[in-house]
């Protein structure tokens, strides 16, 4: 996505313009939508893969260890680099982007997942085999459900990083507010830009992260009662 300015810095060129903000609402807005979108986009996408690898690493101990270690040696390559391997095959686009934020979203929810798996107390799950439950009825009615608060811990770490990572996608044109920040250096280091961008970027984080705390607070109503 490729988006035009209509406003160029003055003078002074301060760290914040309303006159900026106002000439490129539409614009604004735009960067904001797209980043928005690829963030829950990825998140979701990650959560699909996540959870079975989760599941298969709780399951099978001997698997946790190549899962985990895959998905973290994912996490350590550097995103320019990741990006850069990546467009070669699927062109500059948003897919691009897409299938990096997922790459590195995978580790902090499996990770996560599988932690608040394992703290499914023993006799909770002795009770429930005692009761004949079976492993697939186990894990929807005892299991996950008692691993809600390492889930949602996996959901906030990712999409706080993720939001972070669209950013990076501006090298591949699919960047959200990146977009903005990449073009305020390009515009004679025109602040009021990069400062608009960043801001943004960080108050979406920001309250992502707030409404996955308050779907925490609905799902799990004894964790706040236990705080408390």
């Amino acid at each position: 996505m490729s988006f035009r300015l209509s406003y160029r810095a003055d003078p002074g060129n301060p760290w914040f313009s309303w006159q900026y903000v106002r000439d490129n609402s539409d614009t604004i807005l735009a960067a904001v939508r797209e980043h928005a979108s690829l963030t829950g986009r990825a998140v979701l996408i990650a959560v699909l893969i996540a959870l079975p690898l989760s599941v298969l690493a709780y399951w099978f101990r001997p698997l946790a260890g190549p899962i985990l270690g895959v998905t973290g040696v994912i996490y350590t390559i550097p995103s320019l680099a990741l990006f850069a391997f990546i467009a070669p095959y699927l062109g500059t686009g948003a897919t691009t982007v897409l299938v990096g934020l997922v790459l590195y979203a995978l580790l902090l929810i499996v990770r996560n997942v599988v932690a608040g798996l394992n703290q499914v107390p023993p006799e909770v799950r002795e009770a429930a085999e005692g009761m004949g439950y079976g492993r697939w009825r186990r894990l929807f009615r005892i299991d996950l459900p008692l691993a809600v608060p390492g889930i949602l811990t996996g959901l906030r770490l990712a999409t706080v990083s993720t939001v972070a990572l669209v950013t990076v996608g501006v090298l591949v044109g699919h960047g959200g507010l990146g977009q903005l920040i990449f073009a305020g250096f390009q515009n004679n280091l025109y602040k009021a830009e990069i400062m608009t961008g960043t801001v943004l970027s960080v108050a979406l984080a920001v309250l992502l992260d707030l409404l996955l705390v308050l779907v925490g607070r609905l799902v799990t109503p004894w964790s706040a009662r236990g705080v408390r």
